[in-house]
């Protein structure tokens, strides 16, 4: 399975430096999303990471960016829901029901389904299916490798999801809620996490 991590929605100091440390942990995919932020701070910090890992960065914002730093894609959501015109190359999408999966999956190179579980990272955002509807949506080929695991995912329950059939799981809360981007300096705990993380996803 992919391995994927949605970024803190602020920038901080330290950003560069543990994701370029999670990336030579064995992150498959880094999506960079951060609404309603001016476009320099996304150019600030894809200049500060090693060019090597560009080819696995995927945009939410600021498509331009996708070309001018040789990233791998771009990623459509209700903000951004079409690609540039004339654009050619990898592009997600985020979905939120089984319907939209069977419709749109094949159109996209991979696609997110949330939220699976109750959200780790935003309150009041519960789960929208159970495991019976998820493991009959894998026995009828809807859940496949191209569908991809978000919302509430964390290392308890990556087995559940490996059952489900899923390509990848997308990571947000489980890993960011250990550490405090205004106060810590140490980041040896979500380095420590991450391995787990790795290593569970296989």
């Amino acid at each position: 399975m992919k391995l994927i991590l949605l970024t803190n929605e602020e920038f901080f100091v330290e950003e560069d430096q543990i994701i370029s440390l999670l990336f030579e942990e064995g992150l498959d995919v880094l999506h960079l999303r951060k609404p309603g932020s001016d476009p320099v701070y996304s150019e600030r910090l894809l200049t500060l990471l090693p060019d090597e890992y560009h080819k696995q960065i995927v945009v939410h914002d600021h498509f331009y960016l996708k070309k001018e730093f040789n990233l791998m894609g771009i990623h459509l959501n209700s903000r951004n829901p079409e690609p540039p015109a004339g654009y050619k190359g990898h592009v997600s999408k985020s979905l939120h029901s089984l319907e939209e999966v069977t419709a749109e999956k094949k159109k996209f190179d991979y696609v997110f389904l949330s939220p699976i579980f109750d959200s780790i990272s935003k309150s009041g955002y519960p789960s929208a299916f159970d495991r019976t509807l998820l493991e009959s949506a894998h026995k009828s080929g809807v859940i496949d490798h191209r569908v991809m695991a978000l919302g509430g995912v964390s290392l308890q329950n990556i087995p559940i999801i490996k059952d489900c059939g899923f390509g990848g799981v997308v990571i947000k809360g489980d890993l960011w809620n250990r550490f405090d981007i205004h106060s810590n300096k140490d980041f040896k705990s979500l380095l420590d996490h991450f391995k787990m993380l790795r290593k569970a996803v296989g």
